[in-house]
């Protein structure tokens, strides 16, 4: 079976060190389940861009996790730029939010599984689940599947 594909959205990093979040435990599993070799994780220059705006000491700790956990970092690209460009379009994220979008559009074109993330305003969110499917497909990129950390990792109940 092929290792799936994963595509890890700022948020992700975000949670790793925030103690304080609901979402932290399940985090710091999907880390775990990553240096397992369960998943084959990738992220984007998009992520690192975003990562760079955090306290000094924080982006350290966040950009390292890229190293430790060997997350193959994707390339801003034109392709990613002009797919993120059609969902603005097509309303699925605000013009407000492009990173999100972009977030997406890379993963797409890289022909990722799945993204995680914990952003459930402009990405984890029905509507942009739904739509940007319908876009990929009319675009000529597969679905992408869209999931928090809650919904990808193993529980002991699914054991």
């Amino acid at each position: 079976m092929l290792t799936p594909k994963m595509y890890l959205e700022t948020t992700i990093f975000n949670y790793y060190f925030d103690r304080e979040r609901e979402a932290h435990p399940d985090t710091l599993k999907l880390f775990a389940e990553i240096k397992a070799g369960k998943y084959e994780p990738y992220t984007s220059e998009y992520v690192t861009n975003e990562l760079a705006k955090a306290q000094i000491e924080k982006q350290k700790l966040m950009l390292k996790l890229i190293d430790e956990y060997n997350v193959i970092l994707i390339k801003a690209s034109a392709d990613a730029e002009k797919l993120a460009n059609v969902y603005i379009q097509e309303k699925v994220i605000p013009m407000k939010y492009i990173t999100d979008a972009l977030h997406i559009a890379a993963a797409s074109v890289r022909s990722l599984d799945f993204i995680v993330s914990l952003n459930f305003r402009h990405i984890v969110k029905r509507k942009t689940i739904l739509m940007s499917e319908v876009v990929n497909i009319r675009e000529g990129y597969k679905r992408i599947g869209i999931f928090s950390p809650m919904e990808v990792v193993e529980h002991e109940e699914d054991a």
